[in-house]
């Protein structure tokens, strides 16, 4: 395998995938976030739910069809995100909470609890939200 053709595997693998996806989850959460706390005096909660909110539309629509390619039932499959969903944002800000009453800087803690929230979701919605089916015998 030449090296390009590495480059365009790796570059097809859903978690590479996945991880763009992300990155544009996370500007637009931190924006949302940091806009919200600032601009509009939410506290720590509501403005990191609201993030978590506007992103996670996008995050379904374009991780289900584009990074996993899943094709089975859709209410199901929004079903499973939603709940992979409630568990990696439950995670996220209970680290957040706690960095924040530890002393971490508020935004610095919003920060810190972006990848625990990224892999707990990446792996739920690989093998839960999204399952490949087996491949035909």
């Amino acid at each position: 395998m030449s090296r390009p053709d590495g480059l365009r595997a790796l570059l097809r693998h859903s978690a590479v995938k996945f991880a763009g996806v992300g990155v544009l989850n996370t500007l637009l959460s931190v924006a949302v976030i940091f806009g919200l706390k600032a601009l509009a005096g939410f506290g720590d909660v509501p403005a990191n739910l609201s993030g978590y909110v506007v992103a996670v539309s996008f995050s379904f629509v374009v991780n289900r069809r584009w990074t996993f390619r899943h094709e089975d039932h859709v209410w199901t499959a929004l079903a499973r995100f939603l709940l992979v969903f409630a568990v990696s944002y439950l995670l996220n800000l209970a680290l957040v909470l706690g960095l924040i009453r530890l002393g971490c800087n508020d935004y610095l803690a919003h920060l810190g609890g972006m990848p625990l929230y990224s892999v707990v979701f990446y792996l739920g919605c690989r093998y839960f939200a999204f399952p490949q089916r087996a491949a035909a015998a």
